[in-house]
């Protein structure tokens, strides 16, 4: 897949995944590279710049196999950034399916 493509949709993805439960780094990363092939390192900037904007919060969870893992919540600031992105993404997918599934001639006839 185009690497333009991911890189404008990757903070709504993380948003999202986000939504359905908190999760530390690497959890998100294999989540995330299993719909879509991108780097594990990929993830953590964003989370990184989620978190300074305020849509999201860590905490340390104890783990039975090593150190504590850094866990990515979800914030009320992050839901409405998601619900506004989502909104925005439907919009705009639906007028690029619109422009890319246009067949010649279409246009004229509007």
């Amino acid at each position: 897949m185009n690497n333009q493509f991911k890189k404008g949709v990757l903070d709504l993805c993380v948003l999202a995944f986000l939504d359905k439960g908190d999760s530390y780094g690497y959890d998100l990363a294999d989540s995330l590279t299993a719909k879509m092939n991108i780097a594990d390192g990929t993830v953590y900037p964003i989370l990184r710049k989620l978190a300074a904007e305020g849509s999201v919060d860590t905490y340390l969870k104890e783990s039975q196999n090593g150190p504590p893992r850094k866990y990515y919540h979800l914030t009320d600031e992050g839901r409405k950034r998601l619900q506004k992105d989502k909104e925005e993404w439907i919009e705009f997918s639906k007028a690029v399916d619109g422009i890319i599934n246009e067949k010649q001639g279409e246009e004229a006839d509007e």
